[in-house]
């Protein structure tokens, strides 16, 4: 959307879409912690597998 289109818009409409766009940026950063938590997860796991081996 470009700033001649938001000029287009009223306020209620804008207040609107910058709660879509909130609510999904918090979803996205939850889904990023868990995805990152995940990998430091699998990467602890595979240094205790390799250290068992040993």
């Amino acid at each position: 959307m470009t700033k001649a289109e938001l000029g287009l818009i009223g306020d209620a409409e804008l207040v609107e879409e910058l709660s879509l766009l909130t609510t999904q940026t918090a979803r996205m950063r939850a889904r990023m912690a868990d995805i990152m938590a995940e990998l430091e997860r699998r990467r602890c796991a595979g240094k205790v597998r390799r250290h068992a081996r040993h």
